[in-house]
């Protein structure tokens, strides 16, 4: 496992990478295989924002929390990082039981610098993925692991592009364009 510490403008722990290895060891247990481990610490007026971005075999895990310190941020976000796995991969594994023919695996490319702020609203990121088939419930459950909102996936079923959303009322929408 590779552990990648990147710090803006927050004074880091000598033995972050130690504490931080340790606490993963038990989402080490939940996955497979740990690929690499993103850490960004940032201050917020008087809180340190810590964001985990896990590669766990081409699976994206990604987390944020917040704490007065960068220490019990971690803490935190570790345990609800658990969570979140043990929430998806129960679902996963009842999808792959009736499903087994299906397997999901996506990348991002890195983010790119933000252009100077202007009073139109402009592109500032663009991100890149492959596309694998799967089922909707799947896609649900990807969406859950990397903790956005939507998610785009190519249905198995209909091998078109769609999108998976999480609706205000906490159940899912699905968008299928119409060609």
């Amino acid at each position: 496992m590779q552990i990648n510490v990147t710090s803006k403008g927050v004074q880091m722990p000598p033995d972050l990478k130690e504490i931080t290895e340790r606490k993963l060891a038990k989402l080490e247990k939940l996955l497979r295989r740990i690929d690499t481990v993103d850490i960004t610490c940032s201050k917020e007026r008087q809180w340190r924002v810590v964001e985990i971005m896990i590669n766990a075999n081409g699976i994206l895990i990604r987390g944020e929390d917040r704490a007065i310190d960068v220490r019990s941020a971690i803490d935190s976000l570790v345990d609800k990082l658990e969570r979140r796995i043990k929430k998806s991969r129960s679902r996963l594994i009842e999808h792959y039981r009736k499903h087994p023919e299906t397997q999901a695996a996506w990348e991002e490319e890195p983010e790119q610098p933000e252009p100077s702020a202007s009073l139109e609203p402009m592109l500032v990121r663009s991100k890149r993925f492959t596309v694998k088939p799967m089922a909707p419930d799947e896609a649900a459950a990807q969406m859950e692991l990397v903790g956005h909102d939507f998610f785009v996936f190519q249905n198995a079923e209909t091998d078109q592009v769609n999108v998976i959303y999480r609706r205000k009322d906490g159940n899912y929408g699905l968008i299928e364009p119409d060609f």
